[in-house]
């Protein structure tokens, strides 16, 4: 029985988080579609009009995700950060771009309708992807390892932390060690 209140507790807290990355999913999805729609229909090259609006999402769905979906979670060095979120939509890009290749051009389908579904299709495949490696490189989990590693960055003065009381007394702790060692 403890297993199942556990479960419903997780599933309860995961709630919030997943719709908020629906909601900036949502709104980056529109910029990525849309403008995937419209440079295409004016003539842009099917992969480089799906490269060019996703780049746009891309830069929103950043903030986004960084300021309000996982804000909650511990931020690590805004460099290391930003890099790791380019990363990984570099390869949500791949997906998308593997899909529409493959129905433009593997199918032969180049009509504007295959195009738009291949691309939304390639795009929830990309989603999938992103929101599950978001959570595992980018956006940590508040667990001691990762409060650890935003208090190293924090010391090496790439990030700022402000957090609870127990992170705060961690770094309060991990300053002191440092502290002492330089000694």
């Amino acid at each position: 029985m403890p297993r199942l209140v556990s479960l419903r507790k997780r599933f309860a807290e995961l709630i919030p988080e997943l719709a908020k990355f629906g909601v900036v999913g949502l709104i980056g999805s529109v910029i990525d579609l849309g403008g995937a729609a419209y440079l295409h229909a004016e003539g842009v090259e099917a992969l480089a009009a799906k490269a060019l609006s996703l780049t746009a999402a891309t830069v929103i769905t950043y903030l986004g995700s960084r300021f309000w979906t996982f804000r909650h979670r511990v931020n690590q060095a805004l460099l290391r950060e930003g890099l790791m979120f380019i990363a990984l939509n570099l390869v949500g890009l791949v997906i998308a771009e593997a899909v529409i290749a493959f129905v433009s051009y593997g199918l032969d389908m180049k009509s504007g309708l295959a195009y738009n579904a291949a691309s939304v299709a390639g795009t929830g495949l990309g989603t999938i992807f992103r929101y599950f490696s978001y959570k595992k490189w980018v956006f940590l989990a508040d667990t001691p390892a990762a409060t650890v590693a935003a208090g190293e960055a924090t010391v090496s003065g790439l990030v700022d932390v402000a957090g609870t009381s127990e992170e705060e007394a961690l770094l309060d702790e991990l300053l002191g060690a440092a502290e002492t060692s330089r000694r």
